[in-house]
């Protein structure tokens, strides 16, 4: 007998979401090595094309190849591979200006937008208990920006512009967040992270006249034995790898359960940011990024109240046409 699609595993379930977050910092740190001669919009198409034959690969192994292909909402999958993209190159830009922990903690402000935009643009009730939540991780993330914004303490102008880059990413992947939410109700997941991919891909070609950097001897000796190219196709090779891992996670676990993993970012920044880079997180930074997370806790605990009390009130059937 075959196995399920869905296993209540929360062991691997947990392996699988770490080692994704893991993945994604990994990711992030090959994307700031070569972000001295690589520029944003070059790293998205490098990140993007190079995840797509893994990412298809995996589709095939599972049997979801013609579910990938098959897009219900064109305009939806446009309007969310616009704004990732976007985001995605926003959060590259701001790597190659910013350490790699702060990134991280400023990036903590996503699900905080994306509770704001759910009330606005999906009609969501949002009572004072998220709100309070909200409000608690948009502190956090005011007291990391706040260093970089006063310029009283000697940061840069590129620094500054870096943290802003970041933040707009934040909220631009908030707006992803939405897409997705209305993209689920008519599309599968497999199209979802297929479309994306190609679209990053697609779009990410128009930054072509920006100044893309091509193979050189110099850049060749730049990483010994490596090159310079090398680290970004490595970035979507292993980006590629990182998206599988996070989707096959919720085959062995709730969202509820894994959502906290999220934050285990933080601990795989800072140690990347000091073994690789040399940077170590400020105390304001630590201070910011735990409000943010406290925040970020309390909206996932919140979330998970609202669905066991749902739960209760509707037939513990899976409605039909659900996914298994």
């Amino acid at each position: 007998m075959a196995a399920p699609l869905i296993q209540n595993r929360p062991g691997r379930a947990i392996a699988l979401k770490t080692g994704a977050i893991f993945l994604f910092m990994v990711m992030s740190a090959l994307i700031k090595a070569a972000s001295e001669y690589v520029p944003p919009g070059q790293s998205v198409f490098f990140r993007s094309f190079f995840a797509m034959p893994i990412i298809i690969g995996w589709l095939w192994q599972q049997g979801h190849l013609h579910d990938g292909f098959k897009a219900n909402n064109i305009l939806g999958h446009i309007w969310r591979g616009l704004f990732g993209t976007t985001a995605m190159a926003l959060s590259f830009a701001g790597l190659a200006l910013l350490p790699l922990p702060e990134v991280t903690a400023i990036g903590y402000a996503t699900p905080m937008f994306t509770v704001l935009f759910a009330a606005i643009f999906l009609g969501e009730q949002v009572r004072l208990f998220r709100l309070s939540a909200v409000a608690l991780g948009l502190v956090g993330v005011m007291v990391v920006l706040a260093p970089r914004i006063s310029m009283d303490q000697g940061y840069s102008d590129a620094a500054t512009f870096g943290a802003l880059l970041i933040l707009i990413s934040a909220v631009l992947r908030a707006m992803v967040q939405i897409h997705v939410r209305k993209l689920v109700q008519t599309d599968s997941t497999s199209a979802i992270v297929f479309y994306f991919s190609l679209t990053a891909t697609v779009v990410s070609l128009l930054s072509l006249p920006l100044g893309w950097i091509f193979p050189t001897p110099a850049l060749a000796w730049t990483f010994p034995g490596f090159g310079i190219i090398g680290l970004v196709v490595c970035a979507g090779l292993i980006g590629g790898v990182a998206q599988i891992m996070i989707t096959s996670s919720y085959r062995f676990g709730t969202v509820s359960m894994l959502a906290p993993f999220d934050y285990s970012s933080m601990i795989f920044a800072t140690l990347i940011g000091w073994m690789v880079f040399g940077e170590i997180p400020t105390v304001t930074i630590l201070i910011g990024a735990t409000l943010v997370i406290a925040g970020g806790v309390l909206i996932i605990w919140r979330e998970r109240q609202l669905g066991l009390d749902r739960s209760k009130s509707k037939p513990s059937i899976a409605p039909a046409g659900s996914p298994n």
